[in-house]
């Protein structure tokens, strides 16, 4: 790769620091693109000693990344000294979290780096401090903001087995059933087309609407969203070419041989997308913005806080999401 991965801290107290250095601890044996750590040198150098691991820093720039990945995890300096212990979020978090968030997407837009990953963060210790954001992607669109136009960011969880799309996120159920809208399921559908398409390279993909009620309405009979809502957007978006089907029920959408019927799901609630998908793919889950004018994937997994410290964070989601995010950089170089 000419541009090293932009990987962000995260809560500094949760287990971001903890799975940023057991991946780059596998980066021969898993053959990983380069990446360099946002964040600061003495806080990972403390966290890596607590692990028990013997592992080489260096002081980096988005440009020297890369040269001393074999050798050395590169840590590219934010400029906020870290005092926060694992578990122990503490007034140092809010500000390392964001300035790694802000530094990551600024060395993409300039050119110095290949894509954004983002270590998770813990919402309501930045809420604390003044954030304003619902959450990761929602900052990252207000970052995208050009000519005063705010993108339209779209949540895809994206696996080997299986890729869904919520078209409503983190709103209650009841909330969820009042924004649903046919404007915004064709809106979100012709954001994940296009992306799969720049991004993941499928000529022509094939999307499955999910119905909102139960047996996808039963005719009517259980809800009238798939009727009212739903099937118009699905009409617009095949009067405009795209390989859709549905509204599908949502309880047979998943298992191996519809699976293989179609590219992403596209799904009309948070947890009618998510359960599905942890459940199948827990480990390997990746969370990708799509909608951005720059490639962002994010380990599809919290802060976990009780584990922070402990040896025992999993990396293989942030292994998946650095190399999807790789990928996808290959198929559209920043």
């Amino acid at each position: 790769m000419a541009h090293p991965l932009a990987l962000t801290l995260g809560e500094p107290a949760g287990i971001g620091p903890d799975i940023a250095i057991a991946a780059w601890l596998r980066r021969h044996e898993l053959d990983l693109p380069p990446f360099y750590l946002l964040g600061d040198r003495d806080f990972i150098a403390a966290r890596a000693a607590l692990l028990g691991l013997d592992v080489k820093l260096a002081d980096a720039t988005a440009a020297s990344a890369v040269k001393s990945f074999a050798d050395a995890l590169p840590v590219v300096s934010t400029g906020h000294p870290i005092t926060a212990q694992p578990g122990r979020p503490d007034a140092s978090s809010a500000p390392a979290a964001i300035a790694s968030i802000r530094q990551a997407v600024a060395d993409v837009e300039a050119g110095r780096a290949s894509a954004v990953v983002t270590n998770p963060i813990a919402k309501s210790v930045l809420y604390r401090a003044g954030f304003d954001h619902p959450g990761h992607t929602e900052f990252l669109a207000e970052l995208a903001i050009r000519d005063g136009k705010t993108p339209m960011p779209v949540m895809l969880l994206w696996s080997p087995t299986l890729a869904v799309v919520p078209v409503t996120i983190h709103v209650s159920l009841r909330d969820a059933i009042e924004q649903l809208t046919s404007h915004l399921i064709t809106a979100t559908a012709r954001i994940v087309v296009a992306d799969l398409k720049s991004r993941f390279g499928l000529r022509r993909p094939r999307l499955a609407i999910s119905g909102l009620n139960p047996h996808a309405g039963e005719d009517g009979t259980i809800g009238d969203e798939e009727q009212t809502i739903i099937a118009q957007a699905i009409t617009v978006l095949r009067n405009e070419g795209i390989d859709v089907r549905g509204p599908l029920p949502a309880d047979t959408m998943f298992h191996p041989a519809a699976r293989e019927t179609y590219d992403c799901a596209i799904c009309m609630y948070h947890d009618q997308a998510l359960i599905p998908i942890k459940t199948i793919a827990f480990d390997d889950g990746v969370n990708v913005t799509l909608g951005l004018p720059f490639i962002r994937t994010s380990p599809d997994h919290g802060t976990a806080f009780d584990i922070a410290g402990s040896g025992r964070a999993n990396p293989s989601s942030l292994i998946a999401a650095l190399k999807l995010a790789a990928r996808m950089a290959a198929v559209a170089p920043s």
